[in-house]
């Protein structure tokens, strides 16, 4: 086996990393990369082999830094099959559609800017009709259950824990009559977070592809993101502004709604109306009530007790953009969850040019913001940023939240990898800046003594 990372090597997204066997090539994600617009927009539109020449795709999960170029690989040539679990397929479909609605939609809004400026137009990455064409190639495969992916090569999933469907891939060739395991953790969830299943242990492997993405960092408990909601809550309700939530549709907002509804049924937050504003967000919410099989047992408890965890009377779910316009003119408090997590596109830009420069505002940020995102420059507390290419200061209230993270941190890492490290002959670090990958490797050598490396971008590896 051959394998070559041409996507979150040495930084956070674009998740890529291609895999040839048995005379075919594989790739085990392909994501959009997001950070600086012009590096973006090269990495993205641009992939380092000819798609066609692409076999199938084995999808992790589906963020879109792990899925969101799949309607470009398909407008480029690719036409296998994209295998997933089935929960994944459901998320996929419906965020890839609505990416690529995003796309067009902001595509126009800057038009109509640069057609005034007499600047030339620009295109989507892709359109809606790429996604339509890219949905029918999914194809679900359950977890633990064996996939042939070529006469010598099979693969099986087990439950990373990460977000809905999520998936850690175990892949056997047995080329020239001899195995080799080659583990990819994808996106590595953390133990007793809320909805989801812990976690599956790692089975026996030669070569594991782990993230990185919180190497030498620790997480808060989560009983502390819950006290610190209602305290940010309160504040915000109290100078009478708006509390703007950048989250990502899968699972965080999710776990924002079930955190806000218990803290309403307790009595810890102010009577203000709340608002997931994100068609994606709905949907995605509906596709997490038909995959039960991923939830955890205290929330298959409460499902069977006939409550809904997704749903309370303080809070609204928004599809329509017209109902979203409409919350600019709310002159009271209230709280606006809508992605996109990393405030890159969507319908959050909106809400932040529109709150930004209030000072009675809270903007809270809940999840992992990778380098040059505005979400990274609102967490850096930059005093001026760019929404829409126009420069705003930034005056409202700027906040993070960070114990409701969806990635193991350092010692969760760690502790995941345990049970297989004896068997290990090499680990390759992804989906980590360079700081955070360098100390989890060190720290990998130092515990395990597995030789451990930090790919960069179309480095190659021989697996034997």
């Amino acid at each position: 086996m051959k394998l070559t990372f041409w996507g979150a090597a040495r930084t956070i997204t674009g998740s890529m990393h291609q895999l040839e066997a048995d005379g075919k090539r594989f790739l085990l994600d392909c994501g959009m990369y997001q950070g600086h617009r012009k590096e973006a927009e090269e990495r993205n539109r641009h992939f380092p082999f000819p798609a066609a020449s692409v076999d199938a795709v084995i999808l992790s999960h589906a963020h879109i830094d792990h899925s969101g170029t799949l309607p470009l690989l398909v407008k480029n040539g690719f036409s296998g099959p994209i295998y997933s679990t089935p929960a994944t397929v459901d998320l996929a479909h419906a965020m890839l559609l609505d990416t690529a609605h995003i796309q067009e939609k902001d595509v126009e809004f800057l038009n109509k800017r640069h057609h005034r400026a007499g600047l030339p137009p620009v295109e989507p990455l892709y359109t809606t009709d790429d996604a339509n064409r890219t949905l029918p190639l999914f194809q679900p495969v359950p977890y633990y259950a064996p996939k042939q992916l070529s006469p010598r090569l099979s693969y099986q999933s087990y439950d990373a824990g990460h977000i809905l469907g999520s998936s850690t891939v175990l892949l056997r060739s047995t080329e020239n009559a001899r195995e080799v395991l080659l583990l990819f953790s994808g996106d590595l969830g953390r133990s007793r977070t809320l909805i989801l299943r812990d976690p599956d242990p790692p089975p026996a492997a030669d070569y594991l592809i782990l993230e990185s993405t919180y190497g030498g960092r620790r997480h808060e408990e989560l009983g502390s993101a819950k006290n610190k909601l209602a305290d940010v809550v309160k504040g915000t309700a109290a100078r009478g502004g708006k509390l703007i939530v950048p989250a990502f549709a899968v699972g965080r907002v999710q776990q924002l709604v079930v955190l806000l509804h218990e803290l309403t049924n307790e009595g810890r937050v102010p009577n203000i109306p709340i608002f997931v504003d994100s068609p994606l967000a709905v949907n995605v919410t509906e596709i997490f009530r038909k995959h039960p099989e991923c939830f955890d047992e205290e929330t298959l408890k409460y499902l069977a007790d006939g409550g809904d965890p997704f749903g309370f009377k303080r809070l609204t779910y928004i599809r329509e953009a017209s109902e979203s316009k409409k919350l600019n003119d709310l002159r009271v408090p209230c709280v606006i969850i809508s992605p996109s997590g990393m405030c890159e596109a969507g319908r959050i830009l909106h809400h932040l040019r529109n709150n930004l420069g209030d000072p009675r505002c809270t903007i809270l940020i809940t999840g992992y913001q990778a380098e040059n995102t505005l979400g990274r420059k609102l967490v850096d507390n930059w005093p001026e940023v760019k929404v829409f290419g126009e420069p705003m200061r930034v005056r409202a209230e700027v906040d993070s939240l960070q114990a409701l993270s969806a990635h193991a941190d350092h010692l969760e890492l760690l502790a995941w990898m345990k049970p297989v490290a004896g068997s290990l002959k090499k680990v390759f670090l992804v989906h980590g800046e360079p700081e955070g990958a360098a100390e989890l490797q060190k720290a990998i050598q130092n515990m395990y003594g597995v030789k451990t490396v930090v790919p960069g971008w179309g480095e190659k590896f021989e697996l034997v």
